[in-house]
């Protein structure tokens, strides 16, 4: 990397986790090494209005200058507008290197329906679902979700995250209320079987085939699940890490999150959350390609534990971002 690197760094956003990916930004600015870095912040509003520092509308062209012609974007945009791929399809166009997953395992990991193809096929075990639509009848639902699933499930939306617009659904009577809460969030709706165990996670970080897998930490919450408010309500849960498992089950559910993150195209870093059930099962639940990015966020302590400060690894993030970079540009010579 060279003596000084110019860095964007992304954060707000479109989606409703707007909030928490300002609290990731500001994080990620104040972490990165004033000897190092020169830092550029741009805000991305609800209205999808781009702003700098000083509140200048920030207007991107491709090849131009202005802020995006840095060495490096670190963009930190949680949800829909912002890990799906659509910012960085942007990035693309404008051919900046840039922190994280590319425009095809942003997409497909944002997708948790379209996700789980991909992790069946690669042999990864996860949880049984029904796929939900607008036009789907619930009446009809609510007996297909009896006979196929069992009550209790979750209902939540496909393509959303911080445990927005999830429910539990205790029974059948439950179920309409809880489509129509997820339903406004998005047009394709998943109901998945109620998994009973311990959730637990860990990163990665890294290109494919060159991977660190963090130790495994584990969620305790007070709540009935790990909801909104026990995500981001203080005291609401907490992470310990390492989790209390045995050595095998830990070294398993690292080798199922590299093999993942490489099955689902995924660059630089991701956090990947399961569920170890009382069974013995260990079931995949998500990939979060722009995990939450305070220096307390569960990815950061995760590496934290395996003896990467968050400096450390903000450093290795934007040198994978600009190592990736290099290579694909090679390629397309």
């Amino acid at each position: 990397m060279a003596d000084r690197v110019r860095v964007a760094v992304l954060g707000g956003g479109r989606s409703s986790e707007h909030d928490v990916s300002l609290r990731s930004a500001a994080s990620v600015s104040e972490g990165l090494d004033p000897r190092r870095y020169d830092v550029v912040s741009i805000t991305i509003d609800a209205a999808g209005r781009w702003t700098d520092a000083a509140g200048a509308e920030v207007h991107l062209t491709p090849g131009g200058g202005g802020p995006l012609a840095s060495d490096v974007v670190f963009p930190v945009l949680h949800g829909p507008f912002g890990e799906d791929g659509t910012v960085q399809g942007l990035l693309e166009m404008l051919g900046v290197p840039y922190v994280g997953s590319g425009v095809l395992g942003s997409a497909l990991t944002m997708d948790k329906e379209r996700c789980k193809v991909e992790l069946r096929d690669a042999g990864i075990d996860v949880a049984r679902q029904i796929l939900v639509g607008p036009l789907d009848d619930p009446a009809v639902l609510r007996e297909r979700v009896g006979d196929e699933l069992g009550y209790p499930v979750f209902v939540k939306p496909a393509r959303l995250g911080s445990s927005v617009g999830i429910s539990r659904v205790a029974s059948a009577l439950e179920l309409e209320a809880a489509l129509e809460l997820a339903l406004a969030h998005d047009d394709k709706v998943l109901i998945e079987e109620l998994l009973v165990g311990s959730e637990v996670e860990c990163g990665v970080l890294g290109l494919v085939p060159e991977l660190v897998v963090s130790v495994v930490g584990e969620i305790q919450f007070a709540s009935d699940w790990y909801d909104y408010a026990a995500k981001y309500t203080a005291g609401g849960s907490s992470l310990v890490v390492p989790a209390d498992l045995p050595e095998a089950t830990s070294t398993e559910i690292r080798a199922q999150a590299a093999k993942a993150f490489a099955a689902c195209a995924c660059h630089g870093m991701a956090r990947v959350d399961f569920f170890y059930t009382t069974s013995g099962r260990i079931v995949l639940n998500e990939l979060n390609t722009i995990p939450g990015f305070t220096a307390t966020s569960y990815y950061a302590r995760l590496f934290a534990a395996s003896g990467i400060g968050y400096g450390e690894l903000l450093d290795r993030l934007l040198e994978l971002a600009l190592q990736r970079h290099a290579s694909e540009s090679a390629l397309r010579r």
